[in-house]
């Protein structure tokens, strides 16, 4: 089977190292597989294809912004990559992430149109059925068209034209006709957001994300060179808290930091910032790392994973953190709950969006009381990696993907 993955990036950030994982394994298993990527360093790996243009890609993002149009631009980077299927032919077309920027959605699901290739489509966001946002949060504007975005500054973002309504509809358009076999999504929680959609009849199902739990997240041992070199003593209670851009608002870097506050006797490290340095007596702030071996340390060493994000779909972090023997504690938004269920997570309902200082301390106690309870567990880093890895090593997740390739192909 000839299989084309296509995403945004290659080997690096979360859909990236699961498109890289599936290349991977189904080389190793006999297939062809091929990865045609539009953004990061180009990889000189046989079978990927960097087809982004840079130049394009900043051009795209620039007038995405003024205009309020994403994904009309980039026509030269789309033709590479549609000249690339040409030459590769294809029998299935596994599409991840399509927006940040750096491919034409009208121009690329045209062709695949007029070709009538069989396409599986992971949903990692709930970009494909709103008019430009990759979380939607409270809104549920995109069930009757968009329009009037209350999230227009944010992430797919624009200066102020509002182009929700049109976008949302050529989304329609683009996907009307396209041979698009099934629609995965990593939780529950986004298929069925998805299913409540203009996407509702398409075969839609659940595939968890998956992680090298092998050969990367693994529990490492007490690691006293790692916490001497941030001024960390050993027998101090450590909370790690991961994300890219960490203190983006959407993120949750700043309730971390509050709740931080509220924990002097407690050590936080929060990896994703800005830039590495010492933000308080008992705050790392570390600076966002590719180097994998790094996080597997500091996941190991976390008496405590924290995430407090607004949205996430289903949160790579979380799976490295159980992978590592760590147990999970966060609010419970959108998928974030369903990475870490109880007895190995423990997860805090507060909506802390628009929430008044009195709310807002609530949930911080309330976190604070999680962190306490989780902990009471006693679970051991064994029986945390032992669930983890039955649910989420990359061959489980290679392996629901390669059914869902022999039917749909």
């Amino acid at each position: 089977m000839k299989v084309l993955l296509i995403d945004v990036n290659c080997k690096y950030s979360s859909t990236g190292k699961i498109v890289y994982d599936l290349y991977s394994r189904l080389n190793a298993d006999g297939h062809e597989a091929r990865i045609a990527y539009g953004r990061g360093d180009v990889i000189d790996e046989p079978g990927i294809f960097k087809f982004g243009i840079d130049s394009e890609t900043k051009k795209h993002a620039l007038l995405a912004r003024i205009t309020g149009k994403n994904g009309c631009y980039s026509p030269k980077s789309t033709a590479r990559l549609i000249e690339y299927i040409k030459e590769f032919k294809p029998d299935l077309i596994h599409i991840h992430e399509l927006h940040a920027y750096f491919v034409n959605h009208g121009q690329l699901l045209e062709f695949l149109k007029e070709q009538q290739i069989p396409v599986v489509w992971t949903f990692h966001c709930e970009y494909m059925y709103t008019g430009k946002c990759g979380f939607a949060y409270e809104c549920q504007q995109y069930k009757s068209g968009c329009g009037k975005c209350p999230y227009i500054h944010e992430y797919v973002s624009s200066f102020g034209i509002d182009r929700t309504a049109q976008l949302l509809a050529e989304k329609k358009k683009s996907m009307e006709g396209l041979n698009l076999k099934a629609i995965v999504t990593p939780s529950k929680w986004l298929a069925d957001k998805t299913k409540e959609t203009y996407l509702y009849k398409y075969n839609i199902q659940v595939i968890h994300n998956g992680i090298d739990t092998d050969g990367i997240f693994y529990p490492r041992p007490s690691d006293v060179e790692l916490r001497n070199e941030y001024g960390i003593n050993p027998d101090d209670r450590l909370v790690l808290a991961v994300a890219p851009n960490i203190m983006d608002v959407r993120k949750g870097g700043q309730t971390v930091l509050d709740l931080a506050e509220t924990m002097p006797d407690t050590q936080f490290v929060l990896v994703g910032a800005d830039e590495t340095k010492r933000h308080s007596e008992n705050v790392q702030l570390i600076a966002r790392t590719k180097n994998q071996d790094e996080l597997a340390r500091w996941y190991s060493e976390a008496d405590v994973f924290i995430i407090c994000s607004k949205a996430e779909n289903f949160p790579t972090t979380c799976i490295e953190a159980l992978c590592c023997g760590t147990p999970v504690v966060g609010l419970d938004e959108c998928g974030t709950k369903e990475t870490a269920p109880e007895p190995y997570g423990t997860f805090v309902k507060v909506d802390i969006a628009g929430d008044s200082d009195v709310k807002y301390a609530a949930t911080l106690e309330a976190l604070k009381k999680a962190i306490d309870s989780q902990l009471a567990r006693e679970l051991s880093a064994q029986q945390i990696r032992d669930f983890a890895v039955s649910a989420y090593d990359n061959k489980v997740m290679y392996n629901n993907y390669l059914n869902v390739y022999n039917i749909c192909s």
